[in-house]
């Protein structure tokens, strides 16, 4: 049986920021975190939220600059050290020390850093179709096929991208939702697209500063991005059990980003679904809560 869900509620934060998020389930209950990437808010996790509310409190944010939380206007405001923070802080206003974070895109990138940085919040780690910071960083200095496949976030850098999104009834977002242009997408419907159209129309600026807060983007001649990184892998060590899940056939991030990743994590298990895309969490909403569980019961 499915668990209903409680969507309109909000957690002011002590950094001063407010959350939107959606929950099922009871606190007091282990939490499960679900975090959603761009152009996405809670709704991603719809499915993932009725499955796991019956054991656990099942909770998925919108995370600032998305939907219904708070847009900050400065882009630095959206670095992940500060999506991190507002992480922590929602575990600890829901009254947890500990949890489970579930994460797919940006949100696996905000997952990632929580834990290299406070392992010590995590029980487990399950990411979907988000590359490890240290190895994403290396592939976009170093590999062509990499720096092309993301030649897109520039894009998304630039001035004025969120008009250009919004334009034509969000005709360029949808292409983005619709295999990057390629067949359109079964799940992306009706009342689905509805819900979509509703969250962008609150603002795209938010998501795209993700974009332009990062370092992680192709290098250029104003922006070297990753190439003016110093870093040391042994600094973005996961310490904390992590399972990965990953769409094959994701164009912006291709397997190969996988590659070297059991030389980053302690505890790692790859889950591989060939004809995934990168939106495999609603193509095969089933399959990835059976993964979840399966990994949740290891």
């Amino acid at each position: 049986m499915s668990a209903p869900i409680q969507s309109h509620q909000f957690a002011s934060l002590p950094n001063g920021i407010r959350l939107h998020y959606a929950s099922a389930g009871e606190k007091g209950k282990p939490l499960i975190l679900f975090v959603h990437g761009f152009p996405e808010f809670w709704y991603e996790w719809e499915a993932q939220l009725r499955e796991f509310g019956a054991e656990y409190f099942a909770v998925a944010p919108d995370l600032r600059g998305f939907n219904l939380s708070d847009m900050p206007s400065d882009p630095a405001a959206y670095k992940a050290k500060h999506i991190v923070d507002d992480l922590r802080l929602l575990a600890a206003h829901l009254g947890y020390e500990k949890f489970v974070l579930v994460a797919h895109d940006w949100g696996g990138a905000v997952a990632w850093n929580l834990a290299i940085a406070l392992p010590q919040l995590l029980h487990k780690l399950i990411i979907v179709n988000s590359p490890h910071p240290y190895l994403f960083m290396r592939a976009l200095a170093a590999d062509p096929a990499q720096k092309a496949a993301s030649e897109y976030m520039n894009w998304l850098r630039a001035e004025g991208s969120e008009a250009a999104l919004a334009k034509d009834s969000f005709a360029k977002l949808e292409s983005l939702l619709n295999g990057m242009g390629q067949a359109p997408t079964p799940w992306f419907t009706g009342d689905v697209r509805a819900k979509y159209h509703e969250c962008w129309s609150r603002g795209l600026t938010g998501g795209v500063n993700y974009y332009r807060a990062s370092p992680l983007h192709p290098p250029t001649d104003e922006h070297p991005g990753p190439l003016k990184l110093q870093l040391n892998p042994a600094d973005f060590r996961v310490k904390v059990p992590t399972r990965v899940i990953w769409g094959e056939k994701d164009i912006a991030l291709p397997k190969s980003l996988l590659d070297g990743l059991d030389d980053m994590v302690d505890d790692l298990k790859i889950v591989r679904i060939p004809e995934g895309s990168h939106w495999v969490v609603h193509e095969q909403p089933e399959r990835i809560n059976s993964l979840i569980r399966s990994f949740l019961a290891e």
